[in-house]
């Protein structure tokens, strides 16, 4: 049963069938996977053992990825807005956190580098609760902002501290080497996050779209930087969190870091999460009541601490209850940080056959983990609906889709024409998906550019080539007859490419193109889970706005829309404007629905339609248009059965993470999927 083959045919049965089970009973995944390693382990059906090589490598490369992913986890851009009051809270957080921890290891007898251990682990916190704020659109709001950049001082902070005790563990540890490991540390420290960003960059500037080799750079530069941690004199998970940070920048929201992202929680995170539940020894836990007054202790500590920073971050930055109460509850959750370094403290052994903390401590930090990974998402869900968002997010200028990205250059007013690219490739969807594009170029006073790809040969006599190019012209033209009947100029382009998506993307940067109109394509499969899907690739590639349409109808007879508005963000107003330009070219009637949780009040709900009719009336919108806001727990049903009897609606592109296919959350998901209408998502560039 110790075969390698079996044990990892064991885990992935675990994986696979366990966390749906419990996130169908409202707990969290990871939490099934603890009890699953209970169940498997010495304490259970002695099915796996913790000291096979098997399960010690499994764990190993779970613990760095689960810290390299919370490296990457940081949004870099949004601690750069706040930076100063970030740095505020996760000083507030962190030592607050550190000297009641520290307070409780002494007041239960354990020695100071025990206790300041112990006070380290109470220091960080992980963002389980960011879904839940991301949903009720409210990340912009300054507390969640500045919570979410206090997380870079508060980890960084708790594993020096980490490195630190456990330098002091391993014996023969004077002031003398603690200077070294600091100058060490630190000229580590800088080499990984300057170095790794530079070589990153350069590396994908180089590399193309080779996106395997990019994965395989990633992965490189998590190992080197997690090996060189420990050559340095600290735990490797030092290295790993460091190597997520410094290459943060690097993948932004490329289809690589969903890839990185997807192979780490599907796989190797959940060992992890299996292996830490194989170390839990209940019997010793139960068997001394000392250490379920720790466990009290500890979680009263922790609860306690974050309440008081919350606190005094409120009194400080004029914070009101409401935000005050989100950053105490997205700042308890003690997962990624807290326990890997548990896993490192209760490994640590010295020379005298000694653990840095002992089982009572460890099983404490899994009930820790256990009560805050349900009680912290629990009040960021009740609390959140009552935050606002800046009034400075609802600036628009309520005009076609034709902001740049901060940097582009401004376009020559020759090159200032509305402009549509449309791909074309599937013949079933070609003839209303140029409709579509017509329509929209003719009511700006624009053109559109039909573009067929053909895939590319390594020789451009092939007659594989010669029957694409071929085909393609065949599609070209019955485009233009098509854009003739709407009194459209058409453009047609016939572009040779090795990457189709790519090709689009080029194609549109070099025709300056306002727009991108594609059809819904294939969205799942193998090759779409291993590759990505090419309108993934377009929207992630794209400097312009990309359109992703499945018309049931022709769009000339579209005469009502709705819209989902969920919040205030560039991707909710660029579906308003495209839902106004269609409107227009149709006069249609457009509804503008927004879901709200039952438990918001009605004067927030008030102040939010009042904004959303300030952004109509500041954009000239001439069209018969309704706000209509509904009440509910489910949002994707909640537009299902509104959408009955419309035409179409029209829904933002919202990135998510996946293996590949289209990168959309999950409500989108559900919606397209049972949507009987047509339907149009509308993707802002690097959504």
């Amino acid at each position: 049963m110790h075969s390698p083959i079996i044990t990892f045919t064991i885990f992935l049965l675990v994986i696979l069938t366990v966390p749906p089970i419990f996130e169908r009973l409202k707990l969290p995944g990871l939490v099934g996977l603890l009890v699953a390693g209970l169940l498997l382990g010495n304490n259970g059906l002695q099915l796996l053992d913790s000291e096979s090589e098997t399960i010690k490598l499994l764990s190993s490369i779970g613990k760095v990825y689960l810290m390299f992913v919370a490296g990457l986890e940081i949004d870099l851009e949004q601690f750069r807005k706040t930076k100063n009051r970030s740095i505020g809270f996760g000083f507030f957080t962190f030592f607050i956190s550190l000297i009641a921890g520290i307070g409780v290891g002494r007041l239960f007898s354990f020695d100071w580098n025990a206790s300041v251990l112990i006070g380290s682990l109470l220091a960080s916190h992980t963002l389980l609760a960011y879904p839940i704020v991301s949903r009720l659109g409210v990340v912009t709001n300054e507390a969640v902002t500045v919570t979410i950049g206090g997380t870079i001082f508060t980890d960084t902070g708790a594993l020096l501290v980490l490195a630190i005790c456990v330098g002091i563990h391993a014996g023969n540890f004077t002031p003398l080497n603690l200077i070294q490991l600091l100058v060490g540390l630190g000229i580590y420290s800088v080499s990984i996050l300057f170095g790794f960003d530079w070589l990153g960059k350069e590396f994908f500037r180089r590399s193309g779209d080779e996106q395997g080799n990019q994965f395989l750079f990633i992965l490189l530069a998590l190992f080197i930087a997690s090996v060189g941690a420990q050559l340095v004199g600290v735990d490797k998970i030092v290295g790993a969190f460091l190597a997520g940070l410094a290459v943060n920048d690097v993948l932004g929201h490329s289809p690589v870091r969903e890839k990185v992202e997807f192979v780490g929680s599907v796989l190797f995170i959940p060992c992890f999460f299996v292996d830490m539940g194989l170390l839990i020894n209940i019997p010793a836990f139960l068997k001394t009541l000392n250490s379920v007054w720790l466990a009290l202790a500890i979680i009263m500590a922790l609860i306690g601490s974050k309440f008081l920073a919350a606190l005094f971050t409120k009194i400080v930055y004029g914070y009101n209850r409401n935000e005050m109460l989100v950053m105490w509850s997205l700042s308890l959750p003690q997962v990624a940080a807290t326990l890997a370094a548990a896993l490192v403290g209760y490994q640590t052994v010295n020379s005298a056959g000694e653990r840095l903390i002992n089982e009572g401590v460890f099983n404490s930090v899994i009930v820790l983990m256990l009560v805050t990974a349900i009680l912290g998402p629990l009040i960021t869900s009740r609390i959140a609906s009552f935050l606002t968002v800046p009034a400075t997010n609802l600036e628009t200028d309520g005009t076609a889709i034709s902001w740049q990205e901060d940097g582009d250059e401004v376009l020559e007013e020759s090159q200032s024409q509305f402009t549509v690219v449309v791909p074309i490739y599937n013949p079933q969807t070609q003839h209303y998906l140029i409709e579509m594009a017509a329509l929209l170029a003719r009511h700006e006073l624009g053109n559109i550019i039909p573009l067929a790809i053909a895939q590319g040969q390594i020789h451009m006599d092939d007659p594989q080539l010669q029957k694409a190019l071929e085909l393609s012209h065949r599609r070209i033209r019955g485009a233009i007859k098509i854009s003739q009947k709407f009194a459209v100029q058409a453009v047609p382009t016939i572009r040779i490419d090795d990457d189709v998506a790519l090709g689009i993307s080029r194609t549109s940067r070099e025709q300056s193109a306002n727009l991108v109109v594609m059809g819904w394509g294939d969205t799942t499969g193998l090759r779409a889970r291993l590759f990505g899907n090419v309108i993934d690739s377009v929207v992630w590639s794209s400097h312009c706005p990309v359109v992703v349409t499945r018309l049931l109808v022709s769009p000339i007879i579209i005469k009502k829309i709705l819209v989902p508005v969920k919040d205030f963000s560039r991707q909710t107003i660029s579906a308003i404007s495209f839902a106004k330009i269609l409107a227009d070219a149709n006069q249609a009637e457009v509804v503008l629905l927004h879901i709200c949780d039952r438990r918001t009040p009605p004067e927030q709900v008030i102040i939010f339609e009042s904004q959303l009719t300030e952004i109509i009336s500041s954009s000239n919108w001439k069209i018969q248009t309704n706000i209509q806001t509904i009440p509910s727990e489910d949002v994707a049903k909640t537009i299902i059965q509104q959408a009955q009897g419309f035409d179409l609606v029209i829904l933002r592109f919202v990135r998510y993470r996946t293996a590949g296919g289209l990168g959309v959350s999950e409500i989108t998901t559900q919606v397209i999927q049972e949507l009987n209408c047509s339907f149009v998502m509308v993707g802002e560039p690097h959504s």
